[in-house]
């Protein structure tokens, strides 16, 4: 049977909220390549910050 995996925000490897750290695990990818995603979107556009803020409040912390 296989196994869900559920999105959650990290705990373990946070800088501000646990956002990129609960994606890098998520995805199974550097957690440095999701933070340079968010900076980069957040420089060429604005829609880092927001996506970042939305992300945040909806996804809820590791248990």
């Amino acid at each position: 049977m296989a196994t869900t995996r559920k999105l959650y925000r990290s705990t373990a490897d946070r800088k501000l909220a646990g956002v990129c750290g609960g994606l890098a695990q998520y995805f199974d990818i550097d957690v440095t390549l999701i933070r340079v995603l968010f900076v980069a979107l957040a420089v060429f556009g604005g829609s880092g910050v927001v996506l970042y803020l939305a992300m945040w409040i909806i996804v809820p912390n590791e248990p």
